[in-house]
C-alpha cells in the first residue's frame, strides 16, 4: 500500500487534513440527527441517498463477470459493513465526538489481527507489540471500572471488528476487480442490507433529517476522494500520523458545537491506538513490504 515513489507530501497532508474534516462533518451531522431516527433507517438512507453517487461507476459495474465467488464474497463483505454501519450510527448518537473517533482507530488492528489468522500473513513481533499498543489504548479511553462503559462504547468495539472485516474482504476480491466497482458494489449491497431492517422500526423522516442525511452521505463521498488525492501524493508514513488530527477536530467541535467535556484520557488513548497503527506502516515500509494494516479511514462509514 505504501507504494508512492514521489512525493508531494505536503500535498498528501493538505489532502488528508480536508479527509478529517469531511469525515468529522460526518459524525458532525448524525450528532446533529440524535436518535429521533432510528440507527437502522439513518445507516439505510445515508447509504440510498448515497447511491446517486454511483452513476459514474455503473458503467464499470455493469462490464463486470460475476461469478458464484465474486457474488459470495460482495454479499460478505456487504453483511459486515451493514453490521458496522448499523453499530456506528448507534454508537454515535450516544457518545461524545471525540470517543467515537478515538475508537474509530482500531479497525487497522483488528485488520491485522484478521490477516494473521485468515490470510497467512505473519505476526511478527512488531505488530504483536502494535497490537498491543493499541490495546493499552483502548483501556485509556474505556476506563472500566473508573467509569461506566455504556453500550455505545460497546457498539464502538464491534464497529471496528466489523469494518475490518469488510476491509479484509475488499484486500481480497480487488485483486480482480476495480477500484469502482469494489465501491460501488459495497454502497449497493449495504443498501440492500439495510433496507429489510430499516423497514422494521421506519419512522417517516422530516425533510430536514433528509437533507442531513444527505450530506452526511455527501461528506463521506468527498471524504474518500481527498483520501485518495492523500495517498497519491504522499506515502502512508507521511499521511498516517495527520490522521490524528481527526480527534482533535472531533475534540473542538465536541467542545464548541454540542458542549461536550473535553476527556484527557480520550485523546490520549486515541493517540497510543494512531501512534501504534502509523508505526506498523513505518516497519511495512522500512522492510520494503506490502502492509496489510489500512490507513485508518479506508475501513469508514
Amino acid at each position: 500500500m505504501d507504494t508512492v515513489p514521489n512525493s508531494r507530501p505536503g500535498w498528501g497532508v493538505f489532502w488528508m487534513i480536508v479527509t478529517g474534516g469531511c469525515f468529522v462533518g460526518v459524525t458532525a451531522l448524525v450528532k446533529v440527527l440524535g436518535t429521533d431516527v432510528p440507527a437502522t433507517q439513518a445507516a439505510f438512507l445515508r447509504y440510498f441517498l448515497g447511491l446517486a453517487f454511483l452513476i459514474p461507476m455503473a458503467r464499470s459495474i455493469l462490464r463486470t463477470r460475476f461469478t458464484r465467488r465474486r457474488i459470495g464474497i460482495f454479499a460478505a463483505r456487504g453483511a459486515a459493513h451493514t453490521a458496522g454501519v448499523i453499530l456506528w450510527f448507534f454508537a454515535m448518537a450516544r457518545m461524545p465526538l471525540a470517543d467515537v473517533t478515538a475508537m474509530n482507530y482500531l479497525s487497522p488492528i483488528y485488520v491485522t489481527l484478521g490477516a494473521a489468522f485468515f490470510l497467512g500473513e505473519t505476526l511478527a513481533l512488531r505488530r504483536v507489540m502494535a497490537i498491543g499498543a493499541a490495546l493499552v489504548g483502548t483501556l485509556i479511553i474505556l476506563r472500566p471500572g473508573f467509569q461506566e462503559v455504556g453500550p455505545g462504547h460497546v457498539a464502538m468495539l464491534f464497529v471496528a471488528m466489523f469494518f475490518g472485516a469488510s476491509y479484509l474482504l475488499a484486500k481480497i476480491v480487488s485483486d480482480d476487480c476495480s477500484p469502482a466497482v469494489v465501491v460501488g458494489m459495497l454502497s449497493i449491497t449495504v443498501t440492500i442490507g439495510l433496507a429489510p431492517l430499516a423497514w422494521l422500526h421506519w419512522v417517516t423522516p422530516t425533510w430536514t433529517e433528509v437533507l442531513i442525511l444527505f450530506g452526511v452521505a455527501c461528506f463521506a463521498t468527498a471524504g474518500h476522494f481527498t483520501m485518495t488525492l492523500a495517498f497519491r501524493a504522499a506515502p502512508l508514513t507521511v499521511t498516517q500520523p495527520v490522521t490524528f488530527l481527526q480527534l482533535v477536530w472531533a475534540v473542538l467541535l465536541g467542545a464548541l458545537v454540542f458542549g461536550e467535556g473535553v476527556d484527557p484520557f480520550v485523546i490520549l488513548g486515541g493517540l497510543v491506538i494512531v501512534g501504534s497503527v502509523s508505526f506498523i506502516t513505518w516497519r511495512e515500509s522500512v522492510l520494503k513490504r506490502r502492509a496489510i494494516t489500512p490507513a485508518f479511514h479506508q475501513t469508514k462509514y
